[in-house]
């Protein structure tokens, strides 16, 4: 059975360090446009992983092999890794712990309105679906059963490090926020307007 190796990853204080001597990659930030406005690393590219996946041949050209990958926690990160990695980008690597160890470690991020990320979210929604269902399951049979379901899914997301929820709530205008057009962010990575 092969496994694939685990992508190459940065500390928060090794990039850290490196953005304040003035060497800093070129930082892609694969999360919603909801979740990068809420806090980004100063001078990180806002490109979704669908977005990264759907254009990856795209932005290779404009892409150097000093790319490092930020999302949440890294999770999505390593995802987009494997997709750049898979179009011909060598040398990436995954900020590790994502954007929470980024702030954990007291590092500086931009700011914007404040929204809750994907996982509290999830946690919501899923949490409420269970809780209704039981309550609901006293007075009709069978509902506790949707819960089940619910259960279900999120014991697979954690086995398969995905989540069919996170997605779907991640459509939500709550979330959208303006989509980075593939021609903006390619001229924002050229560094032309």
């Amino acid at each position: 059975m092969s496994t694939t190796p685990a992508p190459a990853t940065l500390t928060p204080a090794v990039l850290h360090r490196l953005v304040q001597e003035g060497r800093a990659p070129r930082l892609l930030d694969v999360r919603t446009p909801g979740e990068f406005r809420t806090a980004h690393i100063p001078g990180s590219y806002n490109v979704p992983l669908g977005t990264l996946r759907e254009h990856r041949a795209e932005l290779l050209a404009h892409l150097d092999e000093d790319v490092v990958l930020v999302c949440r926690s890294g999770a999505r990160a390593a995802e987009a890794e494997k997709a750049l990695a898979g179009a011909g980008l060598p040398n990436l690597r995954v900020l590790e712990g994502g954007i929470v160890a980024w702030e954990t470690a007291g590092a500086p991020v931009n700011r914007g309105p404040e929204r809750w990320d994907m996982e509290r979210q999830v946690r919501l929604v899923a949490g409420s679906i269970v809780l209704t269902t039981g309550l609901v399951g006293v007075l009709v049979p069978g509902a506790h059963l949707i819960g089940t379901a619910v259960g279900a899914g999120l014991t697979y997301a954690a086995l398969s490090n995905s989540c069919a929820m996170g997605v779907l709530l991640s459509k939500l205008p709550y979330n959208r926020g303006p989509r980075p057009d593939i021609r903006t962010v390619i001229a924002e990575l050229r560094g032309t307007p």
